[in-house]
């Protein structure tokens, strides 16, 4: 059996973020950077064959065998209910999952007894769904795959929920964050299956980046 893992990388910020977490934990990645348009790399010196996939699919690969480990934000995890063990949080990709609106909304239309329907549009519909349902709050949920900012603008939602960082998108599409349902941030995680039969590897690999996390 051999005790080489594969690891699902995210692409973009959270990579750059995790290439220095690992850096700290005597785990050079840098090579996953070379400029090209490679997806897959294999670092023997280091025990490790790395996918570079989108976030939305790293949980995806380890679910399915595809890696042993990954890379998962934990807004991921938990709008698609994935199968898996999460050990470590790696305090990488810090960010929230929130509510906004426009900073000057327009007139909601209203039903017969005076009652405003709002719409949410979102890439996370199941947590939002769940959010609305635990405050009680009756809306439509649209799920949108992407900038999702101009729902408000053309009249095809309300509200908006989705990541926040700085909040600089959200200023230059005249939104405002009015609530905040939850901190994320980004996971190691394990696949079942794996976690049985590579038990050694990954331990020490959970070991070297919980002493650095």
């Amino acid at each position: 059996m051999s005790a080489v893992l594969t690891l699902a990388m995210p692409k973009g910020r959270v990579q750059v973020e995790a290439i220095v977490l690992f850096a700290k934990a005597g785990l050079d990645l840098s090579p996953i950077q070379d400029g090209s348009r490679k997806l897959v790399f294999e670092l023997p010196a280091l025990g490790l064959r790395i996918l570079v996939v989108r976030d939305a699919d790293v949980a995806t690969y380890v679910e399915h065998g595809a890696a042993d480990v990954g890379v998962s934000g934990q807004d991921v995890l938990d709008e698609r209910g994935s199968d898996l063990y999460e050990p470590l949080d790696l305090k990488i990709g810090k960010c929230r999952l929130s509510v906004a609106e426009p900073i000057a909304p327009p007139a909601r239309a209203v039903d017969d007894e005076g009652r405003g329907h709002l719409r949410y549009a979102t890439k996370f519909p199941n947590l939002t769904r769940r959010h609305l349902e635990a405050s009680g709050t009756v809306a439509d949920v649209i799920k949108l795959s992407g900038s999702v900012e101009l729902a408000p603008i053309l009249g095809l939602a309300d509200r908006i929920v989705d990541i926040v960082s700085s909040g600089e998108t959200l200023r230059q599409h005249d939104l405002r964050e009015i609530e905040t349902i939850r901190e994320i941030s980004s996971r190691l995680v394990v696949n079942r299956a794996a976690w049985k039969i590579r038990r050694g590897p990954i331990d020490a690999l959970l070991a070297r980046l919980a002493a650095v996390v």
